[in-house]
């Protein structure tokens, strides 16, 4: 009995997940298929199920209309670059709420804490202004720099390394190792699944931005995927299969990624969890 007891269980554990993995599936497959077929065929009824032959079509369409080509390259260069310098800095100042004892550290991270729950908005008129006084209107450093210090990795980074070791750190500062050697050739390696997630999260969040680089980018060389595909939406008229299209092709770099990343991305969610 025990043993069909959990071959019952089993099978509905299966069963479920195959269907939660098809109703997760189901929209990109949707978005597959419409991206095959002209903008005034997207929505029939009854839908479409199988590939149309509109792809292509809608790929030259979205390439004339729109600088899509170079909107994709300003994507990798900014959210690359962002996500480099949100790792270093996210990762420095974990280390220092995790192991350094200084005045005002609990108030310091407890105000971290609250910024978690601050929309975005509440900050968008005050960091406009205060790229308008540096003069960074439409540069990139005006979208990466501002939010380096992204406070949900500040607070994984803080996590995952209080999970390393205080003897570990100790044993090599007696045998002479500096900070920086300290950080850079013990800290990071020990914490790596941790900056595979974190990667995965900042180069999404800069990947996805969108109301932030509309109100600073001005000119159509510097738009981001976002902002490029906000550009297709029409006051009367919107070509939704070139819409589609570009938002399917600026899912592959993100899906890249994540497949490189892959084998970490889940060790390091659940990284600073338990602690030793």
């Amino acid at each position: 009995m025990t043993g069909q007891t959990s071959a019952g269980r089993s099978l509905v554990l299966t069963t479920a997940i195959a269907a939660g993995a098809v109703v997760f599936a189901l929209p990109f497959y949707w978005l597959i298929i419409a991206t095959t077929y002209p903008s005034r065929d997207i929505f029939a009824v009854p839908p479409h199920f199988l590939p149309g032959n509109a792809f292509l079509d809608n790929v030259r369409g979205l390439f004339a209309d729109t600088m899509f080509g170079r909107s994709m390259l300003n994507s990798v260069v900014v959210a690359g670059t962002y996500t480099l310098l949100g790792l270093v800095v996210c990762t420095a100042a974990g280390y220092a709420f995790a192991k350094f004892e200084f005045r005002g550290r609990s108030v310091m991270f407890g105000v971290l804490l609250i910024t978690l729950a601050l929309p975005s908005q509440v900050t968008l008129v005050p960091l406009f202004r205060l790229m308008v006084w540096l003069g960074w209107l439409d540069t990139y450093q005006a979208i990466i720099l501002p939010t380096l210090a992204l406070p949900f990795g500040v607070f994984l980074m803080r996590q995952a390394l209080g999970s390393v070791p205080d003897e570990l750190l100790q044993a090599a500062r007696v045998d002479g190792a500096g900070e920086f050697h300290l950080f850079a050739r013990i800290v990071v390696p020990t914490v790596r699944p941790a900056l595979a997630a974190l990667a995965i999260f900042l180069f999404l969040a800069q990947w996805n931005a969108f109301v932030y680089p509309l109100v600073v980018l001005r000119t159509p060389d510097a738009y981001t995927v976002p902002v490029a595909l906000a550009t297709l939406q029409g006051v009367g008229t919107t070509d939704y299969g070139q819409l589609l299209a570009g938002t399917l092709l600026s899912m592959v770099p993100i899906l890249i990624l994540f497949l490189f990343l892959q084998r970490q991305f889940v060790a390091g969610i659940l990284a600073g969890a338990v602690k030793q």
